[in-house]
């Protein structure tokens, strides 16, 4: 199945910061789940390696600030090394991992009763991690991108990328935005395979078979 480009316009971006810049945000048709995810384009035109970004929902971080986990922080962080670098944000509607965010909800309160966030997933019935990068696969090649650098801390997000075709050159890592509030959440992540977040350090990327 091949998505195609439905709307391509400008977007002024502000923050409470101060920062602010002009993307074209990019809507699509014939994606495979039926949601309704965007592309950022942001920065200077890029050949070869666009800097690509791909951000899972999340309400309570992005919007309502919340501490828990470091999402809102890395959108605000990824937007501007994008901008910078000349590459996309691919804004994925897959709130809590994948679970929805009623699901995540609930995995709230039983990490409040001392499950990790990944145990919390398993304890109510789903896995650790429900994404899939297909969507984000298709949106890169409808967008006429097949080598991209990746900006992320989570390798799984690029060996799914380059199984699905996508040239994934190298892991950019984020920078880490640890507080009292999340610190056990973020520990949790690098137990189960992220990487620790060494801002300008890269890493290839290797698919298993």
């Amino acid at each position: 199945m091949t998505a195609t480009l439905r709307t391509d316009l400008e977007l002024p971006l502000r923050f409470t910061d101060g920062w602010s810049t002009t993307a074209r945000v990019v809507s699509f048709d014939g994606l495979v789940d039926g949601r309704e995810h965007v592309a950022l384009r942001l920065g200077p035109a890029v050949r070869r390696e666009p800097l690509v970004r791909l951000h899972s929902e999340c309400l309570t971080g992005d919007v309502f600030g919340s501490a828990r986990c470091d999402c809102g922080p890395q959108l605000r962080e990824s937007l501007e090394r994008v901008a910078e670098a000349g590459g996309y944000l691919l804004y994925l509607r897959q709130e809590g991992r994948g679970i929805g965010l009623s699901a995540k909800l609930d995995a709230y309160a039983l990490q409040d009763a001392g499950l990790d966030t990944y145990e919390a997933n398993v304890a109510l019935g789903y896995g650790e991690d429900e994404r899939d990068y297909t969507v984000a696969a298709q949106m890169l090649q409808a967008l006429g991108e097949r080598r991209v650098a990746l900006l992320t801390n989570n390798p799984d997000k690029g060996r799914q990328l380059a199984a699905l075709g996508i040239d994934v050159t190298r892991l950019v890592p984020t920078g880490v935005h640890r507080s009292a509030s999340n610190a056990r959440y973020l520990a949790a992540k690098v137990r189960h395979g992220h990487l620790n977040g060494h801002e300008g350090a890269s890493v290839p990327v290797t698919v298993q078979a």
